[in-house]
């Protein structure tokens, strides 16, 4: 990330699609390694933990690139400063799991009927997943958002890329900040469902974060190259439903019956394979009087 921001994009410039593809397989290639790494370090089993989480992980986020794109034209920011947002907002969402993943094995590992508290939050967020119908979303509805308009002074218009500037010796927050807190925002909510989601396949704390860190820096370079092309999987939201299912009752039936991680690997893949396929089948229903 360091040298992402200090080096390869020290300069703003509005990321294209070959750019974006090229960091994205970067990226991809890098988690592969460490996938590697575990596998030599912990053997098979934590390999595919691993491999697990960090598919799950990725494929939860994809939610989080319509709100990206949402929250990106809400603001105004410029195709140049988009990429400094996500860098930043990634860099406090790294901070977050790693509270988030070891405050979750902590309470697992001390009470462990907690697990099935999880399980049947994840098991009752997909099928509400699944059975919910598309909202839009709304910034301006946002409570960081108003919050940060009431306490906070903040300018009416941007300065480059900067966070804050100074004006008449008093320091104030641009756009480019409000977007930045609501995006902070957004990762924790988004948190909420997958940190569960990932206690269900393994409890080993390297290997939780170190899939999370893989996948979460893996979505900013993949957010330019698929950032338009979400809307085509729209089977995708029952996919990602079906995962979470499948991960809660798997922690709910763990006293009875450990589903092997190979297992719980081929399924979390197989859903995700079959609702990308199933989206590029049969095309979504446009709503009657459309065009």
């Amino acid at each position: 990330m360091a040298l992402d921001l200090g080096v390869f994009h020290r300069t703003a410039h509005a990321i294209g699609f070959k750019e974006s593809l090229a960091w994205t397989v970067v990226w991809i290639v890098l988690a592969a390694g460490l996938g590697l790494f575990v596998w030599y370090e912990k053997g098979a089993d934590s390999a595919a933990a691993y491999a697990t989480c960090y598919l799950t992980e990725k494929a939860l986020s994809v939610d989080n690139l319509f709100v990206f794109v949402v929250l990106f034209r809400f603001f105004r920011i410029a195709p140049e400063n988009q990429h400094r947002v996500l860098t930043w907002g990634i860099v406090g969402a790294l901070v977050m799991r790693a509270v988030f993943i070891f405050l979750g094995v902590e309470l697992v590992e001390r009470f462990h009927w907690t697990t099935y508290v999880l399980g049947a939050f994840l098991l009752i967020t997909g099928i509400k997943l699944a059975l919910a119908e598309d909202k839009e979303v709304e910034p301006e509805k946002n409570l960081v958002l108003r919050l940060s308009r009431r306490f906070l002074r903040v300018t009416s218009d941007f300065d480059g890329s900067k966070f804050f500037v100074v004006r008449d010796g008093r320091s104030f927050a641009t756009p480019m900040f409000l977007c930045l807190l609501v995006v902070e925002a957004t990762d924790v909510l988004f948190a909420v469902d997958s940190v569960p989601a990932a206690l269900g396949i393994t409890h080993d704390r390297f290997v939780l974060y170190s899939s999370n860190v893989m996948a979460i820096c893996g979505l900013r370079a993949l957010y330019f190259a698929v950032a338009g092309l979400i809307g085509l999987f729209h089977f995708l939201k029952h996919g990602l439903a079906l995962i979470l299912v499948f991960v809660g009752v798997k922690m709910l039936i763990a006293h009875w019956y450990k589903i092997p991680i190979p297992w719980a690997l081929g399924g979390v893949l197989g859903i995700l394979v079959a609702a990308v396929l199933l989206s590029v089948a049969f095309k979504p229903r446009k709503p009657e009087g459309a065009q």
